[in-house]
């Protein structure tokens, strides 16, 4: 008795121990490649909350670096604006 569908007789012997390996690796490139394409932009569980590029605490943050605003102003506001949009602490710590 010979092993792997008779592999004397014209079976397909040992090779067919490949297929569920190439099977594998093609479902981990499969997913692989989305992680690193569609998947990067949507926030997983572990990552913190982005902010927009065009909401109201980074348009803030960019006038303080530019020097339009001072320190005091800039907390003043910050921290109105931590309570409108349900974040708190100073800089957003919880």
């Amino acid at each position: 008795m010979q092993t792997l569908a008779h592999f004397g007789d014209g079976g397909p012997g040992p090779w067919i121990l490949f297929f569920p390996v190439i099977w594998a690796l093609v479902i981990a490139g499969g997913i692989t490649l989305l992680r690193r394409t569609l998947w990067r932009g949507r926030r997983a569980p572990g990552r913190p909350p982005t902010v927009e590029d065009n909401s109201p605490i980074s348009v803030l943050g960019r006038r303080f670096a530019s020097g339009e605003i001072d320190e005091d102003e800039y907390w003043r506001r910050l921290s109105v604006l931590d309570e409108q949009f349900g974040r708190t602490g100073k800089g957003g710590a919880a």
